[in-house]
């Protein structure tokens, strides 16, 4: 599990031992933004109405900071071992958005909760054919 910024940081080297990468978004969402799921609920609507956010980066991968860390570590873990086998644990992978995101970042498999799974085939499909498309 890559749950860390750490982690994605130092991919290359994990990948030396590791055969697969399951990124876990939550616990990488709540550290490289240093604020608890828990508690983002006291604050997500003030941040929201200012345009610091906008939506939830629980809901919904944020593709700057988070989605930066897991795109360099598929790219420095790939590097180290191109046949390793990359996916998400977490609730992002129902998210149809952060599964398009995803798919352009070259991962493999997403996680989801068993009643998201039909919402994440569906867009995991038409992310895979998009790509495919846009070849």
């Amino acid at each position: 599990m890559i749950e860390v910024p750490r982690g994605a940081v130092t991919a290359d080297e994990i990948a030396v031992e590791a055969q697969f990468f399951s990124f876990g978004t939550n616990d990488l969402t709540q550290l490289t933004f240093g604020f608890s799921r828990d508690d983002i609920g006291k604050f997500l609507g003030a941040y929201q109405d200012r345009k610091i956010l906008d939506k939830d980066p629980f809901a919904s991968i944020d593709t700057v900071g988070v989605g930066a860390l897991v795109t360099m570590g598929v790219r420095k873990g790939r590097a180290a071992r191109p046949n390793l086998k990359i996916g998400i644990c977490g609730e992002h992978g129902g998210d149809p958005s952060s599964i398009h995101f995803f798919e352009s970042a070259g991962l493999d498999y997403v996680s989801a909760s068993p009643y998201r799974i039909p919402v994440a085939r569906l867009a995991a499909a038409q992310a895979a054919l998009q790509v495919k498309v846009g070849d």
